[in-house]
């Protein structure tokens, strides 16, 4: 059986580097960029352009509700949010394809800066971090294996043990509690953690799956279909992904005496494989290798003998 790396390998050599690897490496640029301007330069400019402040929205830096995200407050920020981006990150993206996982970072990355936003719009603090997208990933790792056994390092020494529910419990009742006993009692400073963020982070992350993954079928539990404007159209249509590739006769046949002669039936199935390939395809890179049926993995792997024969 061909896995997610291994299919048609000889089509598709050259893959460009993968959305998480882009989003963490502009969080390293980000990061220095600050330290070259605090160092080298003495300025602080990453930040005043940069960083969310609801100062900066009103005077229309519209763009630092994506942009803050870039910047954290020092190594063992970055560090955190990297490494739990990265070990969550890599298997949401398996699973929702290249378009719906950059979707994600902008969704979370949005939901973590309006809910901040929201509480702190009369404040004149800022915002840094992409602890809202990691809250966000966490999310919807949670809502596709809420019981699923995983392994962490506690203060990145102590290896655990725990189901996905119970950390986005546990997180997010430490943020509602600083949400309601620290951050609205006070105004949110450089290295404060910004609890607002976290729980929006973590809503958006819900509502994304709600809307952009779950969908209504047989043992697949809830869903609620996404709205149209957030489906992308397949102007193809869809084939049966059950091509009997063994057939020797062709899969349609005109009836009649009059009709005319139809397609030699080798060209004929193999034109049929290569529709039905290129439409599974698609839909890898759509919504990720895990959205695959049985059949569809089973015609990618006979495929990778009859189209590409050694």
């Amino acid at each position: 059986m061909l896995s997610d790396r291994s299919y048609m390998r000889g089509d598709y050599a050259r893959t460009p580097p993968s959305v998480l690897a882009c989003f963490l490496g502009l969080l390293v640029g980000g990061f220095v960029l600050q330290q070259i301007f605090r160092v080298w330069i003495g300025s602080t400019a990453p930040l005043d352009y940069g960083a969310l402040s609801s100062t900066g929205i009103r005077s229309g830096q519209i763009w630092t509700l994506l942009t803050y995200t870039l910047l954290h407050g020092g190594i063992g920020h970055l560090l955190m949010n990297g490494l739990g981006l990265y070990f969550i990150g890599r298997e949401l993206q398996t699973r929702l394809g290249p378009e719906r996982f950059l979707k994600l970072i902008l969704v979370g990355a949005l939901g973590a800066g309006l809910a901040w936003l929201g509480v702190n719009l009369n404040n004149r603090g800022i915002v840094i971090g992409a602890s809202g997208v990691l809250m966000a990933f966490l999310a919807v790792f949670a809502c596709y294996d809420p019981r699923r056994p995983i392994q962490l390092l506690l203060f990145f020494v102590i290896p655990i043990t725990v189901q996905p529910i119970w950390v986005v419990g546990v997180l997010g009742s430490i943020d509602l509690l600083g949400l309601i006993f620290y951050e609205l009692p006070k105004n949110q400073s450089l290295y404060g953690v910004a609890h607002s963020a976290h729980l929006g982070g973590l809503a958006a992350g819900w509502l994304f799956y709600q809307f952009a993954v779950a969908r209504t079928s047989a043992g697949s539990g809830t869903l609620i279909e996404p709205p149209s404007w957030f489906r992308r159209k397949d102007s193809r249509p869809a084939l049966n992904s059950r091509v009997n590739i063994d057939s020797r006769t062709s899969s349609t046949r005109s009836s009649g005496s009059n009709s005319a002669p139809a397609s030699p039936p080798g060209i004929a199935r193999r034109d049929a494989l290569r529709a039905e390939v290129d439409r599974i395809l698609d839909k890898i890179n759509l919504h990720g290798f895990g959205s695959l049926t049985a059949d569809e993995k089973r015609v990618l792997d006979e495929a990778r003998d009859h189209l590409n024969p050694r």
